[in-house]
C-alpha cells in the first residue's frame, strides 16, 4: 500500500517487561538527532515516543506510541490492523532493543572503564534500531558513497512519497515504505541508477523472506553477514550494519567501521592500535559487543563528525 490515504487503526495497549537498565527518554534524545532511524514523532507529548513503519508481519503500515510509566516496563500503544498487536509490539521491542536481557551490561562496565563512563553518560540508553533489516538495507544503499544529510533528505522524500501517513494516536507520523512499493521504483531525480536497481534487489528480497530479523539473529555470525553480501551493493561494511542496526544482533563488532574504529582508539589512548588489536580489546565486551559500539558512536565529538562527513566508508 502506498500512496498520501491516511492510515487509521484501532488501537490495543500491551505492557511489555524490560529486563536491564532502560530509559526511553535517551531513545527519543537518539532519534531526535539521527533523522534516518526508524520514523518517529516525539514532539506532541514529552515522554511519548510514536513510530510508524511498515510490519514485517504482512508489510501493512502501523503505529506504535511508546511510554516508560515506570523502570523496568515499557508501555506500546499499538495502532494496526486486526490480529497484529503482538507482531507489532514485538517489533518495537526490537527496535528499542528491549527484546535483549541487557542485566549483565553493567558487568562489561565494571569491568572496563570506557564501558563504565559510556554507560554513566548515557544512563539506560540501549542500540536504537531501523525497524527492520529491509529497511536498514534500504538506508546502507541510500547512505553508500554520499553524505549523511543528502541520504537523509532522500530517505525523507521516499517516505513522503511512497510511504503511508499512519495517525498514530491523533499524530500524523510517515512510515517508509513497504517492500511493495520500492519493487516497481522507476529512476528518480537525485537517485543513480544502480542505486534504484539495489532498492528494488532489496525490496523483493524482503518481500521472499529473505530479510527476516529472527532468521538473521539465528544464524552464525559470520553466516548472516555472508548471506546479506549477497545482496547486490552490500559489502562487508552494510552487511554488520543491517545485523546490528536492522536486525538487532546484541554481539556483533563491526570491524569494517572505521569511524568506531577511531572512537576506540581515542576512547582508549591507542592511536596506532591496528584493526585486529581492536577487535580483541572489544572481546572483553560481549556479550555485548553492539551495544558498546552504539554507545561509543554515540559519543558527541564522533557524532558530530560523522553528521558532517560521509555516511558510510
Amino acid at each position: 500500500m502506498t500512496g498520501s490515504t491516511l492510515q487509521h487503526a484501532a488501537s490495543t495497549t500491551l505492557r511489555i517487561p524490560v529486563r536491564g537498565p532502560f530509559d526511553l527518554d535517551q531513545s527519543i534524545r537518539f532519534l531526535t538527532g539521527f533523522p534516518p532511524a526508524c520514523r518517529a514523532d516525539a514532539a506532541a507529548e514529552p515522554g511519548t515516543l510514536r513510530l510508524a513503519f511498515p510490519a514485517e508481519a504482512g508489510w501493512e503500515h502501523v503505529g506504535a506510541a511508546v511510554r516508560q510509566r515506570s523502570p523496568g516496563s515499557i508501555e506500546v500503544e499499538v495502532f494496526a490492523g486486526e490480529g497484529l498487536a503482538v507482531e507489532v509490539a514485538a517489533q518495537v521491542r526490537r527496535i528499542l532493543s528491549v527484546d535483549v536481557d541487557g542485566v549483565g551490561f553493567a558487568r562489561v562496565g565494571h569491568a572496563d572503564p570506557v564501558v563504565r563512563r559510556l554507560q554513566q553518560d548515557f544512563p539506560g540508553l540501549r542500540p536504537v534500531l531501523f525497524s527492520s533489516p529491509y529497511e536498514a538495507a534500504c538506508w546502507a544503499i541510500l547512505s553508500n558513497r554520499t553524505s549523511m544529510a543528502q541520504a537523509a533528505g532522500t530517505k525523507q522524500r521516499f517516505a513522503e512519497e511512497l510511504g503511508r501517513p499512519v495517525d498514530v494516536g491523533g499524530r500524523i507520523v510517515r512510515s517508509f515504505p513497504g517492500p511493495d512499493a520500492l519493487a516497481g521504483i522507476e529512476v528518480r531525480p537525485g537517485v543513480p541508477e544502480v542505486k534504484v536497481e539495489r532498492l528494488r534487489s532489496v525490496a523483493n528480497a524482503a518481500k521472499d523472506g529473505l530479510l527476516d530479523a529472527g532468521y538473521l539473529r539465528a544464524m552464525p555470525v559470520p553466516e548472516a553477514l555472508r548471506w546479506l553480501q549477497r545482496l547486490p551493493g552490500i559489502g562487508p561494511f552494510s552487511a554488520q550494519l543491517i545485523l546490528i542496526r536492522g536486525a538487532g544482533h546484541p554481539d556483533v563488532f563491526p570491524s569494517d567501521e572505521p569511524r568506531l574504529q577511531d572512537a576506540m582508539r581515542t576512547a582508549y589512548d591507542l592511536p596506532l592500535a591496528p584493526p585486529d588489536e581492536l577487535e580483541e580489546l572489544a572481546v572483553a565486551w560481549r556479550p555485548y559487543r553492539s551495544w558498546v559500539a552504539f554507545a561509543l558512536r554515540n559519543d558527541r565529538e564522533f557524532r558530530m563528525r560523522e553528521i558532517g562527513g560521509s555516511a558510510t566508508a
